[in-house]
């Protein structure tokens, strides 16, 4: 009892001290410690072991994804072809939807390849653009970034790249395309209501008389994006995207390694795009190139290493040990059990990823002697690990919040309203759908 009141004060403290700025490697250090002392183990055992171990294992694991997607992603801004995205959008959809536009400008972003954790370096210069040109407030761009990231480009789109989609290939033998009519389902739905939202909240803040504001001492946004006659072509800055998603989808078929695929479809990706932009960025230095891109991909899986160790403490727990048997012990369909755990995992490390590698390292032996398909589980695991994993202790909430000048207090709304309340509405129908129909 002790254990598990320790495990919900550590997760409460967690929240609260994100909200009030705390970073995530202190705040996970204390919050470890918090479970270690109340759970009757040893503090230095578990911080020595426990939590480098899973901080390490997080860079043994993932290192490779996460360096050479920021390269891509430095390569697509400095080459212009994340600006030219922006404007081929607002061609099509109109500069009157801006919401809509930037939405689908990190979506294409991040289902191309370029990881949710470091998307923010590629897409912040042209979001920060476009709400200037249609005068809407900063805290609105969490909403896009949460929308365009943390939904259907990160747990439904059919052979999307992100590092969840990329978890239960490695334990449950699946795909990255796992269950496509399911994923196509839920997408549409998500992106319906994500972009109902996006609208309802940018009438309020017009209403309000909210304006765009810029983070005190930046430069004027127009600055920071190349004048559009100077951009890569449309075609240009699309196929790249293209090609590493068609990696994926084809190569998925004959290699079993997600892990592996994944990089070598970024490295394709990163090729192309430097070949055809090669008269703007040959003329910087790719010393410059590889430094600035291969370093954000280091900045940026060091919150994550901090909450998958949180998480490796949390799961050696005795407390977490009966919450994982409580949850297999319930009478339950195989599919509402690993919706119910990913969640609740993710709830308490406040990472997708940690929370499907946690749950299928306890479970994975249950779900494959269960019988289920295979592909529904993977689907609805991963679309459940992305509900409470976007509460205020989220290690991307801190890199986004960061880098947009906002604070928890200024934006986090957004994120619960996208990321907890409609994904969970999504994904509950989906699992009740799936059962229904005897899938």
């Amino acid at each position: 009892m002790l254990g598990m009141l320790g495990l919900l004060a550590a997760v409460a403290c967690m929240i609260f001290l994100a909200y009030r700025g705390l970073g995530a490697l202190p705040l996970t250090l204390l919050c470890a410690g918090i479970v270690a002392l109340t759970g009757g183990m040893g503090i230095w055992d578990a911080v020595s072991r426990l939590y480098m171990g899973g901080y390490a294992g997080v860079y043994k694991s993932y290192f490779l994804i996460f360096v050479f997607s920021a390269f891509y992603a430095k390569l697509m801004e400095e080459s212009g072809s994340a600006a030219a995205i922006g404007y081929k959008l607002i061609d099509w959809f109109g500069s009157r939807h801006v919401m809509l536009v930037s939405i689908l400008i990190v979506t294409a972003l991040t289902y191309g390849g370029i990881s949710l954790f470091v998307v923010i370096f590629a897409a912040a210069p042209i979001l920060f653009l476009l709400f200037e040109q249609a005068n809407l407030p900063r805290h609105l761009m969490l909403l896009v970034l949460m929308a365009g990231t943390g939904t259907t480009s990160m747990a439904t789109l059919p052979g999307t790249p992100s590092l969840p989609n990329v978890v239960p290939t490695q334990y449950l033998g699946t795909t990255m395309m796992a269950a496509p009519v399911l994923s196509i389902l839920c997408t549409a739905t998500l992106f319906i209501l994500c972009l109902m939202y996006a609208r309802r909240e940018e009438r309020k803040a017009r209403t309000r008389g909210e304006g765009y504001v810029p983070i005190p001492g930046a430069r004027p946004a127009s600055s920071g994006v190349m004048e559009r006659s100077a951009l890569p072509s449309a075609w240009v800055a699309f196929l790249p995207m293209g090609v590493l998603l068609l990696i994926i989808i084809l190569g998925s078929h004959w290699v079993r390694d997600a892990a592996m695929l994944t990089v070598a479809a970024m490295l394709a990706a990163s090729v192309l795009t430097y070949a055809f932009n090669l008269k703007t960025l040959g003329k910087l230095s790719l010393k410059h190139l590889l430094n600035k891109g291969l370093g954000d991909g280091i900045a940026a899986i060091g919150g994550l290493a901090a909450v998958v160790a949180f998480g490796a403490v949390v799961s050696a727990s005795p407390a977490f040990q009966s919450l994982v048997q409580g949850l297999k012990g319930l009478n339950l369909h195989p599919y509402w059990k690993a919706v119910l755990a990913c969640a609740t995992v993710a709830g308490v490390t406040g990472s997708a990823s940690a929370s499907l590698r946690i749950v299928l390292d306890n479970m994975a032996g249950y779900f494959l002697a269960s019988g289920v398909n295979l592909g529904i589980l993977h689907r609805l695991s991963v679309m459940a690990s992305a509900t409470l994993s976007s509460l205020p202790h989220n290690s991307a909430m801190f890199l986004m919040l960061g880098h947009l000048g906002l604070t928890h207090r200024d934006a986090y709304r957004h994120a619960l309203w996208v990321g907890v309340i409609i994904h969970s509405g999504v994904v509950t129908a989906a699992t009740a759908l799936t059962r229904l129909l005897g899938l």
